[in-house]
């Protein structure tokens, strides 16, 4: 009989010996296809808008072309699904609208351009960057993302949502408000945290192993944006230079926590230079 519980003991500590081996490859690979997913959502969420203008293609059951309007005439839910006349989904892929997306466009570019003039006087003591630089649901997008980032070499490919929240952070990519959103053009520099270390996930884990030259890509609604990395630099937490705007170009910024020795993290940026 003893034995027999050493063998089952035995056997116990074997299998989570092996669990705590397995979880790390395994849980980083379920994370990976996670984030994939995610991409392929925003491609096929960009090959279902609702166009402006009559009689060009549209989405079978939505007539309307706002977010707003399909809502009040019930052709959508409130997470942008199309629906029948009994609310039931018809289709497993949200739906957004041109005139929205134009509208969000304008909005962005309009936060970018008054980040150009006053960004300086944004990064106040104290000032939070949890909420976003725009409320996406005012354009009737309720998943709060604004794209996504990838970058080949790493295997990473990540949504980009708006602001720096906790439950952003957990999810993905997270654009620091306040500095300008990816839309690329002279004088931006968009800026993006994310975690390293986060259990189950990798994030930014391996944008260090990014080298100078290795391209980035930045997926929006309205185009997909390249990148090349150009530095890669590690600094104390209250040394922020790399996430402000560098007038006349055109960068997008990373950085995730680092340790910079046994009792402190810093942070670790990488920044890149449009290139098309």
């Amino acid at each position: 009989m003893r034995k027999k519980v050493i063998l089952i003991i035995a056997i116990v500590l074997l299998v989570a010996g092996l669990g705590f081996l397995l979880f790390p490859p395994v849980s980083n690979w379920i994370g990976k296809q996670v984030s994939h997913s995610q991409a392929e959502s925003f491609d096929r969420l960009l090959e279902n808008v609702v166009p402006a203008e009559e009689g060009e293609d549209t989405v079978p059951g939505v007539t309307e072309k706002t977010f707003a309007a399909a809502l009040e005439k019930k052709q959508i839910d409130e997470q942008g699904y199309p629906i029948d006349e009994n609310g039931v989904r018809t289709s497993s892929t949200r739906v957004v609208f041109r005139l929205d997306l134009d509208r969000l466009y304008r909005d962005s570019v309009a936060y970018n351009e008054d980040l150009k003039l006053h960004q300086g006087s944004k990064f106040v003591e104290g000032e939070s960057y949890n909420h976003p630089a725009l409320d996406l649901t005012q354009y009737g997008i309720y998943n709060d993302i604004y794209g996504y980032v990838s970058a080949p070499t790493i295997g990473m490919e990540l949504p980009i949502y708006l602001g720096t929240s906790d439950l952003n952070m957990s999810y993905g990519a997270a654009h620091m408000t306040y500095t300008s959103l990816p839309l690329g053009g002279t004088d931006t520099n968009c800026t993006v945290a994310g975690h390293t270390g986060y259990i189950g996930r990798i994030f930014f884990d391996n944008i260090r192993y990014l080298s100078k030259g290795d391209r980035i890509y930045v997926t929006t609604f309205w185009d997909t944006l390249t990148y090349e990395v150009i530095e890669t630099d590690i600094v104390r937490p209250n040394q922020s230079q790399s996430i402000f705007i560098d007038k006349g170009r055109d960068l997008f910024t990373m950085f995730t926590c680092t340790p910079l020795d046994a009792y402190s993290f810093g942070r670790y940026y990488v920044v890149c230079e449009r290139v098309k």
